[in-house]
This record gives structure tokens, C-alpha cells and sequence, in this order.
């Protein structure tokens, strides 16, 4: 089993369709992370009969006719948030102790059918953002092991970025779920607070702090938050959300975003950074976005609160017993940090409430303007090396545009925007005020979409003979013959979606599963298909390989555009089931699973 197969929901989900049994996916997955018995990754793991078991529950309710959408699909938790049986160290030994039961978001996934892998590395506490402040190992980043992953859900992060699980579970205060995500190009969402609920979470800041999601898209980012989202009565700062708050829009042909004013950017010397940056502007731009800056001060000064004003106090306030009596147990920065709170007075915080309090109603002026601000998620990115020896000062250069956030209660969504030319990846940060969840990533998966295609334009100019190719099946993303096009150097442009009058089917005695699509005129059509680049000297080997019934022909895609694609002889749907209402393979799939 290759990593690469094993990326997203959707490749999960296409696999058990298609006759691949989870028992031997977890089994070969465990045995994979075992194997690495150093990679710092991860703090503890189930044993194997424990993981089997909970997939046999899963199973069996499946079985019984309930509906899992997660059903099999492997995940990692950060290890400040409470799974039943494994012990809780928010990354620190001393402090370990053994759940009773799963955090509330746990329980809601496992009830979906995922299943628990184990507890992921973490900066202790949920105290940094650089990943280095562990007793457990440093978790590297995923693309240059000299470099920092980010933290403070280090472990999280680079269990989905190295293509161990499709998701984790990380937690964000100051910028923990986002920071990590542009290190490593993941998509990393920060719900508003209260939409996921913090029960079963060993508090960091417990009026700031936010369960988030990692994974490789925002799809998978929403599905997983969605199901993991509710209102939970045992937690005081759960709150109840409008019902829109997840759910995805449309965005207008013309819209407003903010960026700082450019002499507020900082980059700390990283110019290949803010080259990112601005080409991340002009995506934006060639998706109707109209640029508009701001002043960036109210929320500059807002964020310098979390650290430098009395919210610091509440980090305390989580540990103090702990902390105060055991205080050669936390990392000396750590220690630092959470003690320098001993200090502060109770005037001290009801004026930090009050400083922050103006900078919200400041910062209202800019938000009557902007429909969403983007911000980069980190200015650049350091060397464990440079972060050890100059801890305090360069992990607060990682926060500059991640602080304020939870202070303001704004919503946000990390999103990957290209690499450095050493192949360091960079990520923008798009923001909506609270509920505004759905409707960012909308923005945020548009520009994903964008960046994709542009990068296979830039491909295409300089390999011009090549031919377009839209797969309905199993030669889609995940499935079980994506091989034929991949080792042919096809390049994936866009997922696109056929005109009316096309149905689909799903075809008996192939194997693998495969499904067909024909021309039908009373069809409704609109079936999702990915449509592929190929070389053109490769095109005549890749339809040598294809078997009857299928066959390529011309197929009209939604917008006119005529490609070519698979097509299937009408006789072999004589007797098949019309999945066309499905609206494509991997939606039928995911259904029968």
C-alpha cells in the first residue's frame, strides 16, 4: 500500500468501495507508524486489536443499517484533547492522565464511523507555535526536516501532511490549527468559537480556545468540522450556531477583501514570501476579488493581548496547581511563560478587557468595508535550529497575523499558496467575522481551484502537445486505475461536471467497480468528472489499456467545452443501476460506504 493512495475521505471511501477491505488499510496503516518507531509524530498509538475492535463496532452498526460517513476512515487527535484509553499528556509526562471518556468532538467523529489511530506531538500546553517545545521529540516539517512543522499542533499537522491519516484534530488560541497548515500545505480550519465543542480539552486560554481540523482540502475540512460541530450544554462556552455557519455559498462575481496597508506587512526578510503574497493578491483578484487595504493596527494591537496582556493569566489559571508545584516539569519557555502570569492584577485584566474591547470597535470600520480579510498565516518560517536558540522572539514572528483572531471572535481558514523555490511551502489565511465558517472556505476552495489550474496552464505552455482527457470512474483521484494516467505524467486541471443529457451507471462484473456513462437526452446529467492533461505521445498506450465496454469519445461539458473521455457502449447498461441522481462515482461510492 502506498501513502499517495491514501490522501483524502474521498480515496478512503473509493478504496472500501471497490472490494478493499479496512481491516487490512488499518492493519498495514498501524504497522506502517509502529515501523517508525522514532518519528516523534505521534506520543501514544492504540494497540492494533483495540483499533480492529472499534472498527468491528463500526461494522456491525453499518450493518445494521446506519448511516456512517466516516465509516473506517483513520485519524489523529492532538494529545491535549481526551481520548478513552489513551492517556491525556498535553505534552508533558508528569502531567498524563487517563480519560474516562472521549472529548465531546471525539465521540461525535467515532460515532461517524472514524476511528481514533492515536495522540499526536504537541508544543506543551498548546503553549508556542513552533513545534519544538516537547519532551517527546520535534516533529519536523514535512517537506525539509531542518525546518520547524509548526506548532502548537505539530503532531497533527504532519500526520495528515505525510498521508498517515486524511484528518487530525488540532486546537487553535493563537494560531496553533493555522500555522502548522502553511508549514506543511494543508488546509487547517479554525471554527469560530463555540461551534465545536471544547469538553474533554485541557484548557490552554478556555475563553479563546478552538478545536480545529487538518487535512489535504477544504472539503474534507468542512465535512469533518460539520460533523464534529454542535452545541454541547456541559460546555460553558459552546454556543448556539445559525444553521448557515458551515454550509457553503456561491461568491459573487465582485467582492472586497482586505489586506494591510503594505507598510504594515512584515515578512522578517523572507521575499520570496511576499512574492507569494501578492501572487496570492492576484488569484484573488482573477477570481473578481477587489483589493482593499486597511489599517492593520487595531488588530495588531489586539493580538499583542494574548501574550502580553492578562490573557496570559488564563493559561495559569488552567495549570496553577499543577504549574506552581511542579514547575521543573514544564519546558523552561513554557514555564516562563505560564508563571510570568503570577503578576498580573485584577485591574490589569479588566483593563486588557477594556483595550480589547476599543480595538474591536475600531476594527468594525474596516469590516463595513471588506467582505473578507486575508492575511499570510506565517511571515516566513525558521530552522529548529534558529527556533532553539532564539525561542521567545522568533515563535512571536510566527503569530503576527494570527493572534487576534480568537481574541476578536473572527472565523478563519488557512489555505496553501505555493512554495519557495527551496520547496518550503507558504499559506494564506482567509477571515470572516464569527459564523462566517462556510462562507470563507467557499473563498478558500475557489482559490485552491485557481491556483491548480494556473499552475497546469504554466505546465501546459510548456509541454504543448498534450490532449484533455475527463475520467468518470476508476480512473478518478484514488481510485483504483489513476496509475494508467499518473505514470503517463498526466496532470490533474480541474474537476468538472458534463452537460445535460449524459446518465450514469453503475456497472455489474467489473473489476475493479467501475461505472458508465452514456449519452441519454432525457437525462439530467451534470456528472462530475475530473478532467486530466496527458501527453499526446502517450495518449494511444493510455486508450490501449482501456477494455470494452468502455471506450473514448467526445463528451460536452457543462460550460460547452468539448473534451475527450470515457464513454460506454449503451448495451452494458441493459440491467445496471442508473446512479446518475448521485451526480458522480464518488458520491455513489460514499453513499454505499
Amino acid at each position: 500500500m502506498h501513502d499517495h493512495q491514501w490522501k483524502d475521505l474521498i480515496s478512503y471511501q473509493c478504496a472500501y468501495a471497490s472490494g478493499i477491505e479496512p481491516v487490512n488499510v488499518l492493519s498495514a496503516l498501524h504497522e506502517r507508524i509502529t515501523q517508525r518507531a522514532d518519528d516523534p509524530t505521534w506520543i501514544s498509538l492504540f494497540p492494533l486489536d483495540d483499533i480492529l475492535a472499534m472498527l468491528a463496532v463500526a461494522a456491525q452498526r453499518k450493518q445494521q443499517g446506519e448511516t456512517l460517513p466516516l465509516y473506517g476512515i483513520p485519524f489523529g487527535v492532538k494529545d491535549n484533547i481526551d481520548v478513552a484509553g489513551l492517556p491525556t499528556t498535553a505534552g508533558c509526562p508528569e502531567f498524563a492522565y487517563m480519560p474516562q471518556q472521549h472529548a465531546v468532538v471525539v465521540q461525535k467523529l467515532i460515532a461517524a464511523g472514524a476511528i481514533p489511530i492515536g495522540k499526536t506531538n504537541l508544543d506543551q500546553f498548546a503553549t508556542g507555535l513552533n513545534g519544538t517545545r516537547t519532551p517527546y521529540g520535534i516533529p519536523r516539517c514535512a517537506f525539509d526536516d531542518r525546518y520547524i512543522s509548526g506548532g502548537s499542533s505539530s503532531g497533527s499537522a504532519i500526520s495528515v501532511a505525510s498521508n498517515t491519516v486524511p484528518f487530525a484534530l488540532g486546537t487553535d488560541t493563537a494560531g496553533s490549527g493555522r500555522v502548522p497548515a502553511a508549514l506543511n500545505n494543508l488546509v487547517g480550519l479554525k471554527p469560530t468559537k463555540g461551534l465545536l465543542s471544547t469538553t474533554g480539552l485541557v484548557p490552554a486560554v478556555r475563553s479563546q480556545d478552538c478545536i480545529t481540523v487538518f487535512a489535504h482540502s477544504v472539503d474534507d475540512a468542512l465535512t469533518v468540522s460539520r460533523i464534529a460541530a454542535g452545541f454541547d450544554s456541559s460546555d460553558i462556552y459552546s454556543r448556539q450556531a445559525p444553521p448557515h455557519s458551515l454550509a457553503e455559498c456561491v461568491w459573487p462575481t465582485h467582492f472586497n477583501f482586505g489586506i494591510p496597508d503594505k507598510k504594515q506587512l512584515q515578512f522578517f526578510g523572507d521575499t520570496e514570501a511576499e512574492a507569494l503574497f501578492e501572487a496570492a493578491i492576484q488569484r484573488l483578484e482573477r477570481l473578481g476579488g477587489n483589493a482593499v487595504t486597511f489599517d492593520y493596527t487595531p488588530f495588531q494591537q489586539a493580538a499583542k493581548l494574548l501574550y502580553a496582556g492578562p490573557w496570559v493569566a488564563e493559561r495559569l489559571a488552567a495549570l496553577h496547581t499543577f504549574a506552581t508545584h511542579n514547575a521543573d516539569a514544564l519546558n523552561p519557555v513554557v514555564r516562563d511563560i505560564i508563571l510570568s502570569a503570577e503578576g498580573i492584577s485584577a485591574v490589569d485584566t479588566f483593563n486588557g478587557f477594556y483595550q480589547l474591547a476599543h480595538h474591536i470597535r475600531t476594527a468594525e470600520r474596516t469590516w463595513s468595508n471588506i467582505d473578507i480579510m486575508v492575511l499570510p498565516t506565517a511571515p516566513t518560517t525558521y530552522t529548529v535550529e534558529q527556533m532553539l536558540a532564539n525561542p521567545v522572539q522568533l515563535n512571536s514572528n510566527l503569530g503576527v497575523y494570527t493572534n487576534f483572531v480568537n481574541l476578536m471572535d473572527l472565523s478563519a481558514i488557512a489555505v496553501p499558496a505555493g512554495f519557495r523555490t527551496n520547496g518550503l511551502p507558504f499559506g494564506i489565511t482567509m477571515i470572516g467575522q464569527a459564523f462566517q465558517d462556510g462562507t470563507i472556505a467557499s473563498l478558500g476552495k475557489a482559490f485552491m481551484k485557481e491556483e491548480l489550474t494556473t499552475a497546469c496552464h504554466h505546465v501546459c505552455a510548456a509541454e504543448s502537445e498534450r490532449v484533455e482527457v475527463a475520467v468518470v470512474g476508476a480512473h478518478l483521484s484514488g481510485q483504483p486505475l489513476n496509475a494508467q494516467l499518473t505514470e503517463r505524467k498526466a496532470i490533474l486541471k480541474e474537476t468538472a461536471h458534463t452537460a445535460s443529457g449524459y446518465a450514469l451507471y453503475a456497472l455489474s462484473d467489473m473489476m475493479p467497480e467501475k461505472p458508465g456513462l452514456i449519452r441519454d437526452p432525457n437525462a439530467a446529467g451534470h456528472i462530475e468528472v475530473e478532467v486530466w492533461t496527458l501527453p499526446l505521445t502517450k495518449f494511444g498506450s493510455f486508450i490501449t489499456d482501456i477494455t470494452a465496454p468502455l471506450g473514448i469519445g467526445t463528451i460536452t461539458l457543462d460550460d460547452g467545452r468539448q473534451v475527450k473521455g470515457f464513454l460506454c457502449e449503451p448495451h452494458a447498461v441493459t440491467g445496471a443501476v442508473d446512479i446518475t441522481h448521485y451526480g458522480g462515482w464518488r458520491a455513489y461510492c460514499a453513499d454505499r460506504h
